[in-house]
């Protein structure tokens, strides 16, 4: 790129990092989409009732907080770095999601009707299909892989949504939005371990198909 080029002149380019002369840092989006897979996967192991005791599910809030959440909002601000639009803004969303679900478990769900909050949880989740149905648009400007991620995970956070939204909540619903949550989660870390593996390695040991070839 010209160095007469003023570097906030250059326009993002979704999933494209640009050069902008700047010194090169690690790629955050293995680490990004680590976060956001393991934290998935524990919360969809509850939602699909392969582990059913809601004892246990405290186990998921430090992992909210702190890998799922902080961890991939640092993953946001360094895709920020990068001047990748797309990835700074799904990682830092999907960090705060984590952030917000773990304080809304532990300390307003309790507080709620019980007779009505199931749509509180409801409309929570519906608010981030929305989210994650333009993200989903956006992500075909990145790879196959992550198409899926961004497709089963809409379809993960509907199906909970409709299924916490019916009265009485639709068990075998969310049970059905559990079991995408962990498709889910295995396509993000099949990416982070491809991203890693590559930086790794220096070659491409598993593929993620980008929608356009490289230049």
């Amino acid at each position: 790129m010209a160095t007469t080029i003023r570097p906030e002149a250059v326009p993002a380019k979704p999933g494209k990092p640009e050069d902008r002369g700047s010194p090169a840092i690690a790629d955050p989006g293995p680490l990004g989409l680590a976060a956001f897979a393991m934290t998935t996967f524990v919360l969809s192991v509850f939602n699909a009732n392969i582990i059913g005791t809601l004892a246990l599910v405290g186990v998921l809030l430090p992992l909210a907080l702190f890998y799922g959440g902080a961890v991939q909002i640092l993953a946001g601000m360094w895709e920020f770095r990068k001047n990748n639009t797309f990835g700074a803004l799904a990682f830092s969303s999907y960090g705060a999601f984590w952030i917000a679900l773990a304080w809304y478990l532990r300390y307003i769900l309790a507080g709620l009707p019980a007779a009505r909050a199931h749509e509180a949880t409801g409309l929570f989740l519906l608010a981030w299909t929305i989210f994650t149905a333009y993200m989903l648009l956006a992500s075909l400007g990145t790879t196959k892989v992550l198409t899926a991620v961004f497709a089963v995970l809409f379809a993960t956070f509907l199906v909970l949504a409709i299924g916490n939204l019916v009265a009485p909540p639709n068990q075998t619903v969310i049970h059905v939005g559990g079991w995408l949550g962990l498709v889910t989660a295995f396509l993000a870390w099949y990416h982070s371990a491809a991203g890693v593996t590559s930086a790794s390695l220096g070659r491409t040991l598993l593929p993620v198909f980008p929608w356009k070839k490289e230049k």
